[in-house]
């Protein structure tokens, strides 16, 4: 069943590889900004043709990743969860976000540890789904828990090309009591592995090809699926399970390891 959604998101009008902190970018690789802008622009379209609400964050000149806005923050039941960032070419972001939350009316709650928002911690009904290995800090799984109150189960990521959780995992129904991810399952320890498949028995398991191909950062709205469309095995598996595909192709953006997820950041109410 699709549920009407809010999404925050931010124009890539600034978008680039300036710089290498992920297996998927090469400094000074050549990007077509305005491609990238294009193809941002559809996605923007496909949410509010599903009767989403999207809304935009302004974005500031010499922060090439601020497109990325899943990774600023983790909001739940009204409340802010602030990221810190990992990498210094990304930090100056959280004030900008932490702008627009707080004309918006928010308080925001700035992690103490490491923390890239829903990049590692994503809310799948009763739990916070939440990873480590590369970006967040395992304290930040903790300190969320304290902060939402809501079970927090940690995830070791093992593959660096799937250094976000969110690049190795997404929910497809996040109603509680009807919890189902897909994923990708060589991403994980193989504790945490064991972990998915006892909380998730009916998930959909993707392939290395359609991980790879970002089909992973991928956003449900519990019936929508709005997915890469390289991922054409993903796809396949999904709409035989009764979800609807939407293909959205943000290529462009993959230059710098991001995808549909990346780019979307969904407030809570």
């Amino acid at each position: 069943m699709a549920r009407p959604r809010r999404y925050l998101v931010c124009e890539p009008r600034h978008f680039t590889v300036r710089y290498a902190i992920n297996p998927w970018m090469r400094q000074d690789t050549e990007v077509d900004t305005a491609l990238a802008g294009r193809q941002w622009a559809t996605l923007v379209r496909a949410y509010r043709d599903h009767g989403h609400v999207v809304q935009c964050v302004e974005p500031v000149a010499g922060l090439p990743d601020m497109v990325f806005s899943a990774n600023a923050a983790l909001v739940l039941a009204g409340r802010v969860f602030g990221s810190r960032f990992h990498a210094p070419q990304r930090q100056p972001e959280t004030a900008a976000y932490e702008a627009w939350f707080a004309a918006a009316g928010y308080d925001v709650h700035r992690s103490e540890s490491k923390c890239e928002g829903e990049g590692d911690l994503i809310p799948a009904g009763r739990f916070i789904l939440a990873g480590t290995g590369f970006r967040t800090a395992r304290a930040a799984h903790h300190e969320a828990q304290e902060f939402f109150g809501v079970p927090t189960i940690g995830l070791q990521l093992v593959d660096p090309y799937f250094y976000h959780l969110d690049t190795a995992l997404f929910v497809l129904d996040d109603a509680s009591g009807r919890e189902n991810i897909a994923y990708y399952p060589a991403a994980f320890s193989a504790g945490s592995r064991a972990v998915l498949r006892r909380l998730f028995p009916r998930a959909v398991i993707a392939s290395r090809a359609d991980a790879m191909a970002f089909g992973l950062n991928s956003v449900s709205d519990g019936r929508h699926v709005f997915i890469a469309p390289q991922a054409g095995g993903l796809i396949a598996q999904l709409a035989a399970r009764g979800y609807v595909p939407v293909p959205v192709d943000l290529s462009e953006l993959l230059k710098a390891g991001g995808g549909i997820k990346c780019c979307t950041q969904e407030v809570r109410p």
